[in-house]
């Protein structure tokens, strides 16, 4: 369950969407949710517990994970030793990331690469891997903070079909393996609607209708603003 500004949700367990036309306000909720700006007014709520203008990291070990437009990967690490070093820094011991840690949390890893479906580039320098497996190494990076709601901002910018497809199955997988609420924006209304179960719809910075896919899609005000703009 998650509450913004008074505006009560029940994400629990749901993949969701916010969706909107450039410049609505999606990044800066994203924000407001994950402590990097603080509302003039309001609450964020996170299983009824006051999270408004905490600090990013702190709402991360509140069970709180995002993912950004462009990828955050350590590109001269292998994806492996990407995925182990977030591991490193969520168990509290960063401090070892310098030093040997070649044995620490390798299952860990082995199993979050089989999560994400990248074991087979394992071995892989994140930097050169594909655009849409980078973006998989990030949600990787994000999952292994073990967040319960993760929060994604665009995840199929920049893809090609397949990739976008790929990534939309990797998604609702994760989701249902996990027991994990995502919340995503997105410009792409194929994706939205084809995976997300419950949308909101911001405009200039207001919420201007939430529901279910098929209510929204025929919501006269978002066709108005928004799904007559040639989607």
């Amino acid at each position: 369950m998650l509450e913004i500004s008074g505006l009560r949700k029940s994400f629990s367990g749901f993949v969701a969407a916010v969706i909107g036309p450039n410049g609505a306000g999606k990044s800066t909720l994203f924000n407001l949710i994950t402590g990097h700006l603080r509302p003039d007014s309001g609450q964020v709520l996170l299983e009824d517990r006051d999270i408004t203008g905490v600090q990013p990291h702190e709402a991360c070990r509140m069970g709180l994970g995002r993912s950004f437009q462009r990828t955050n990967i350590f590109p001269k690490l292998t994806v492996f030793q990407n995925l182990q070093a977030a591991l490193l820094v969520h168990k509290g011991r960063g401090a070892n990331f310098w030093t040997r840690s070649e044995s620490l949390f390798r299952d860990e890893t082995e199993a979050l690469l089989g999560s994400i479906g990248l074991r087979d580039q394992a071995n892989t320098l994140g930097g050169t891997l594909s655009y849409g497996n980078q973006k998989q190494l990030e949600l990787g990076l994000a999952l292994a903070s073990e967040p319960r709601v993760l929060l994604l901002d665009e995840p199929t910018a920049g893809m090609s079909a397949s990739e976008t497809h790929d990534t939309i199955r990797l998604l609702e997988r994760i989701a249902g393996e996990r027991g994990l609420t995502l919340l995503f924006t997105e410009h792409d209304m194929d994706v939205v609607f084809g995976i997300a179960q419950r949308i909101a719809v911001l405009h200039q910075g207001r919420l201007i209708a939430e529901g279910a896919p098929e209510e929204v899609r025929n919501d006269p005000e978002v066709r108005r603003v928004y799904l007559g703009q040639g989607h």
